[in-house]
């Protein structure tokens, strides 16, 4: 762990340090084939990609081709920065929203503003301010939110049913979808089918961020809004992670430690992810629905997760790259991602627009989930430094993911340990 601690470190302060020397590499004198990183292996997300990027190449002939680099999303960041520093950098790259204050700051971005308000029709002045917000500095945007995706509940019908619990959707219209209950059906499915009862995608006891999709139920945060002080150790952010901790230990209503469970391979009754998974669900012969997270104590809620796409200002092809960003992003391909990430442009941020590419979604479940998520939710966790800040807080964390942890005491220890990264 610590060698992977100072890796993303070590990584991310020569990032920073590209800010002086930013810009100097020449554009190549012929056709140029642009890279871009991506987090998601998916294959209809790739194919999109790939259909969008040979659209554009046969009308631009200075670029002979776009390739689409899928790094692991658990390793996505180090390893971009690690390339970054190691003289490697793609042209372009997702940057996920926990990094989005070190890209956004440290000059290693291309600002896209004059590209993008000088594409005819691209319709800059419709990009939701709320959506771009955590990606400007300076009056400047550094990037694309591409993706503004709130977290709900998948749920599979079929085992809640045969838990013999009340599924979300009945829980919601007797208007009891709350935490407590939600945990009470987990429990029940993991009890009478032996599936997995709730699970937390990509958490896995490792990505933490990924459950400020509960806590924030609660009203805890893992800082404050100015990001000087830990929220980990507050009232509210003990006892949300004191039920967490009773429904994965005492409860089973979670997965433990080293168990996985796919829930869109049929293992679990319920899943906290984003809808860019729904095509995972093409196919399956469960039954299945999406519903918001439950209330918390505090009341209803929403937590998204964003995407921004970014133009490195160390590749070889600056230019070129942003022109394509203009290209892939532009109103007609913002719908088209629209089916896998909902897009910033407010006027495709309808339950009517978004049904056309997102069939296997009802406009209901898109305007309960996405569009009021969008309108409501606040975004995961995110601060300067933060990958030192991310190994920081999982490593202080471990100890709570054991039966006899005291809960109190460890988010003390969290606190101990990034409060002079706060300070910085």
């Amino acid at each position: 762990m610590m060698r992977n601690r100072l890796t993303a470190v070590v990584a991310l302060t020569a990032l920073l340090g590209l800010t002086a020397c930013g810009g100097d590499a020449a554009e190549s004198d012929g056709p140029v084939t642009l890279r871009m990183t991506t987090w998601s292996a998916n294959e209809a997300h790739l194919k999109l990609f790939d259909e969008i990027a040979a659209e554009y190449t046969a009308t631009n002939p200075d670029v002979a081709g776009v390739t689409f680099d899928p790094i692991p999303f658990e390793s996505y960041t180090t390893t971009l920065t690690t390339q970054i520093a190691g003289g490697n950098p793609p042209d372009l790259a997702w940057v996920l929203e926990n990094s989005a204050p070190d890209f956004v700051t440290s000059g290693a971005l291309v600002p896209l503003d004059d590209t993008l308000k000088g594409t005819e029709g691209y319709g800059f002045d419709e990009l939701a301010p709320a959506a771009t917000k955590l990606w400007q500095a300076d009056g400047k945007l550094y990037a694309y939110p591409f993706s503004t995706s709130p977290f709900g509940v998948f749920v599979n019908t079929d085992l809640v049913k045969s838990s013999g619990a009340r599924s979300p959707a009945e829980l919601i219209a007797a208007g009891q979808w709350t935490w407590q209950n939600a945990l009470a059906t987990a429990k029940a499915v993991r009890a009478e089918t032996g599936k997995a009862g709730l699970v937390v995608r990509d958490f896995d006891y490792k990505g933490w961020d990924f459950l400020s999709t509960v806590w924030t139920g609660w009203g805890a945060q893992a800082w404050s809004e100015d990001g000087r002080t830990c929220g980990f150790n507050s009232p509210e952010m003990v006892e949300a992670m004191t039920v967490l901790h009773r429904g994965i230990f005492v409860d089973k209503a979670l997965p433990g430690p080293g168990t996985t469970a796919d829930f869109f391979a049929g293992d679990a009754g319920m899943t906290i992810t984003q809808i860019s998974r729904a095509s995972l669900l093409d196919g399956q012969k469960f039954g299945w629905d999406l519903v918001p997270l439950p209330a918390g104590p505090k009341g209803e809620y929403a937590v998204i997760g964003q995407g921004g796409m970014g133009v490195l200002k160390q590749g070889r092809n600056a230019e070129a790259a942003a022109d394509f960003l203009a290209y892939l992003t532009n109103p007609a391909n913002s719908a088209k991602l629209a089916q896998f990430f909902p897009p910033p442009r407010t006027s495709l941020l309808t339950a009517e627009t978004l049904a056309k590419t997102n069939p296997l979604l009802s406009p209901e479940q898109l305007q309960e989930v996405v569009i009021d998520g969008i309108a409501d939710g606040v975004v995961k966790p995110s601060h300067t430094g933060q990958a030192e800040l991310n190994q920081a807080v999982r490593a202080a964390l471990d100890p709570l993911w054991r039966p006899e942890a005291d809960v109190r005491g460890v988010l003390d220890g969290v606190c101990t340990a990034i409060n002079p990264l706060l300070a910085k």
